[in-house]
């Protein structure tokens, strides 16, 4: 049993786990649950595997009726969770963050089934912190995570990731063509991850003349949220030279066709954007739980992995970074290289065996 969801950060490694478990095991029947009406509904399903889900739901920051009905769907969730496992009846259960792996981990903790705890980012979230005290394992992406858990139970694995990004070699061309690009310029990768970052597209959208003109050219993914809005205005300037996307699918054709990355810095585009080992730019989401983007960011510029932007300087300062690590492709091969160095490419696997030991 998989458990968790609500963004693409908790969704996609539980979907790399049971991948890396099925090619091992294809055998095994594989559970996911997750969160009513988060996008792990829709996803799940689309990678192959069944997905049950709990009507649970987070606490909004300000007062609502939905607060309200918090605790009902709290006591809902813990009934239907005890009735999953009691149906199933798992081996393990690996709980990846999110919603939906509270209350599975707690019915599965309850009956003595081992769990195993999946944190991606470098400030562990509330119900990680928790359902760890009973978790057998908790596998991690950065190291000194004895701050939050404790330090026997604690396997360094990295987050796992999609396998076509593991696989990037000799696909350069096919990206260009692929997303209309001019093979002889420079190529910006911009992503404020699938919904979409405010700051980066008022950033892109600052600048956007400028980086027209510039020598080099932009593949910018919007997000859904403000795909029409930045359409209407980069229409309006008739640019040749920035290539507006609302969503990419084909992440590693993306990725394979940058020179230079500027993301936020959610746990699993840092975990990514480590194994495709080139320059980086973060700009960390400041509206998040600890602010544990920036946390992540730090985690790599420490080593000289990354250089980060802060969001409030962003709009307008965007394009002097990207000038300034364009002017000297050594400080960009230096951070590629050392961005490198920090990857986990065989995390899935590394969890996969942390399982085995459970079930053995």
């Amino acid at each position: 049993m998989i458990s968790g969801g609500g963004t693409g950060g908790h969704i996609y490694p539980a979907i790399a786990i049971a991948n890396a478990w099925k090619e091992e095991f294809p055998d095994s029947e594989i559970l996911f649950v997750g969160a009513l009406g988060k996008m792990e509904m829709q996803k799940v399903p689309e990678a192959g595997y069944r997905i049950e889900g709990l009507p649970v739901a987070g606490l909004q920051r300000s007062l609502t009726l939905e607060n309200l009905k918090f605790p009902f769907k709290l006591l809902k969730s813990l009934m239907k969770a005890k009735k999953m496992v009691k149906e199933f009846r798992p081996d393990v259960v690996v709980g990846v963050g999110g919603y939906a792996s509270g209350p599975i981990l707690y019915a599965a903790q309850s009956k003595g089934i081992p769990t195993l705890v999946q944190e991606q980012n470098s400030y562990a979230g509330l119900t990680n912190k928790i359902l760890a005290k009973k978790a057998k394992r908790i596998c991690v992406a950065y190291p000194n995570m004895e701050q939050f858990f404790p330090l026997e139970k604690i396997i360094y694995t990295g987050n796992p990731v999609r396998k076509d990004i593991l696989e990037l070699n000799g696909k350069r061309g096919k990206a260009f063509e692929h997303f209309g690009l001019n093979e002889g310029k420079i190529t910006v990768l911009v992503l404020g991850g699938s919904l979409g970052a405010r700051t980066l597209n008022q950033a892109v959208l600052k600048d956007m003349k400028k980086l027209d003109q510039s020598g080099y050219q932009v593949l910018w993914q919007s997000g859904k949220y403000y795909f029409k809005e930045m359409l209407e205005k980069t229409d309006a300037a008739a640019l040749n030279n920035i290539h507006l996307r609302e969503f990419i699918r084909e992440m590693d054709l993306a990725y394979a066709a940058a020179d230079i990355i500027v993301s936020r810095a959610g746990a699993l585009s840092v975990s990514e954007l480590s194994i495709v080992g080139k320059p980086v730019i973060f700009i960390p989401s400041p509206n998040v739980a600890e602010d544990h983007q920036t946390k992540n960011a730090m985690a790599y510029v420490s080593h000289n992995a990354a250089w980060l932007l802060k969001d409030n300087d962003a709009v307008g300062k965007l394009k002097l970074k990207l000038d300034e690590l364009i002017a000297d492709p050594s400080i960009g091969l230096a951070l590629g290289s050392n961005i490198r160095s920090l990857a986990k490419p065989n995390a899935a696997i590394a969890i996969r065996k942390e399982i085995e030991q459970l079930v053995a």
